[in-house]
């Protein structure tokens, strides 16, 4: 079997299972259970801290996992990334005192403190930056305030919360973090299977169906605003004037281009929603 580790809470949890169970896998129902059986797909999932994924696939104790870039990087782990997903998406920035830090090269000699110490110490290291990290387990936005760090190193979306601190964004981006799928190797046995299920799965979240009916002169004209993968799927209909067309489309965009084909002169325009593919 494929042995498959999962992330066991948060929310890269919550969207890794959703994930596998649109993939046609079984998942747990208990948030207790440690190890599900799938025979039928021939793999076994094991349920684990987030940041001990990238360390087990790594060792082979596992074959396959889902975790963060960040977290695989933070490991020092020899797992390799095989694909990026499109959920869990984070940055790393420093942060420190308002009109403290105006650059990267202001930090040396300085503490800086983070969750992340390996991700970040390499990063320091690389730029040429000889600071003190200083690992702490959790939140590190009192840090600055409480005497630990003269600068903090984390996860940033709106920086609202580093402000309440009295800190302020400053230098480089660290890492621009992604969920990814990580194995002990790139040739395991069954994680080409496995690999093309979650990419299936991207596939039908991210796009539609659309069939459109259009004069056939306007095919050229519409096949520019619907190009598909490789080419719309065109066929006759019984109107010889008329042909209709079948396209996957970008599911953020489905109202826009509706209207622009309404517009070209397409009629009976309808889509529909894609639950698994293979591209």
């Amino acid at each position: 079997m494929l042995r498959i580790a999962v992330p066991n809470k948060g929310t890269l949890s919550e969207t890794a299972v959703d994930m596998l169970r649109e993939a046609g896998y079984a998942v747990r129902r208990d948030p207790k259970e440690l190890i599900v059986s799938d025979p039928r797909n021939d793999v076994e999932f094991f349920y684990l801290r987030p940041r001990d994924i990238a360390t087990y696939v790594g060792s082979g104790a596992l074959d396959v996992g889902v975790t963060g870039r960040d977290l695989l990087l933070d490991s020092h782990s020899t797992a390799v990334e095989i694909e990026a997903f499109d959920f869990g998406a984070s940055t790393f920035r420093f942060a420190g005192p308002v009109g403290a830090f105006t650059k990267l090269g202001d930090l040396a000699g300085t503490r800086v403190a983070t969750s992340y110490s390996a991700l970040v110490g390499d990063f320091l290291e690389a730029e040429g930056v000889a600071a003190t990290v200083v690992h702490l387990d959790g939140a590190v936005e009192s840090a600055v305030r409480l005497g630990v760090a003269d600068a903090v190193a984390d996860v940033v979306e709106t920086g609202s919360t580093l402000r309440k601190q009295g800190l302020e964004i400053f230098g480089p981006v660290i890492l621009e973090s992604t969920a990814v799928l990580i194995a002990a190797r790139e040739d395991v046995e069954g994680l080409a299977t496995f690999r093309r299920r979650l990419q299936g799965v991207m596939v039908a979240r991210r796009f539609v169906l659309m069939d459109y009916d259009l004069p056939a002169e306007l095919i050229e004209q519409a096949s520019k605003i619907t190009p598909g993968f490789e080419s719309p799927t065109v066929s006759p209909l019984r109107d010889t004037g008329w042909v209709a067309v079948r396209v996957m489309v970008p599911r953020d965009d489905t109202n826009e281009i509706m209207d622009t084909l309404y517009a070209l002169g397409a009629r009976a325009i309808l889509v529909s929603s894609i639950h698994a593919a293979r591209i």
